[in-house]
């Protein structure tokens, strides 16, 4: 049985929570991590780096001098790679570095790191989440209130626009809805708080 305990903006314990040992209590598989951070690093790349070559850059459109006769090493153009302001020889063109991962792995690594964050004390939950108005300063409060410290994620089931807003300004604090958690955000948190309908919705999308 693998139950946390559920606490209220005041940082009080109101309530328990049975969390589904497959999603938040497997034994957490590094390499799937490992594959799924590099996919979401990689994805996230603009990849619009170019150089030109030699039949991109401008002059060369003759023969700098005869073949034979002159005592000097033959030569096409005066825009081949050996000459200044010469082409670019294998250089980087646009191209995009994102791959593709089994949706097994991926759902693997998005329950391993949850895993982790539940064996490493990092995993809060929450009753449920409100602001009467955005203000950060209740944003900072419920972060106090709950001893939490560092990168934050806050996961949702549905983003209150108010809390949103109330954490926008906050360094290394992130919202997200449920549907949106990945496993880069979350290794790269130092702390996870999320709502108790959030849970549920995490374990009927990964259970």
């Amino acid at each position: 049985m693998l139950k946390v305990a559920v606490h209220n903006q005041e940082g009080a314990n109101v309530n328990e929570i049975e969390l589904n040992e497959a999603v938040f209590g497997i034994e957490p598989h590094k390499q799937a991590m490992f594959d799924m951070v590099l996919l979401q690093r990689a994805s996230i790349r603009q990849g619009t780096h170019d150089t030109k070559g030699r039949s991109e850059v401008r002059g060369g459109g003759r023969k700098p001098w005869r073949q034979k006769g002159t005592g000097r090493a033959r030569q096409g153009s005066i825009r081949a790679p050996q000459w200044r302001g010469g082409g670019t020889v294998f250089g980087p063109t646009p191209r995009k570095y994102g791959f593709k991962l089994n949706k097994k792995v991926a759902r693997l690594a998005l329950r391993s790191a949850l895993s982790c964050k539940v064996a490493d004390n990092e995993f809060v939950v929450l009753d449920k989440i409100s602001f009467a108005a955005p203000k950060t300063k209740d944003m900072i409060k419920v972060l106090e209130n709950l001893n939490v410290k560092g990168k934050t994620l806050l996961v949702m089931d549905e983003i209150d626009e108010n809390v949103r807003l109330s954490a926008r300004n906050i360094p290394g604090v992130m919202v997200l809805d449920s549907h949106g958690i990945n496993v880069y955000d979350i290794l790269n948190s130092n702390n996870m708080i999320v709502t108790e309908a959030a849970v549920k919705v995490i374990e009927e999308g990964l259970a």
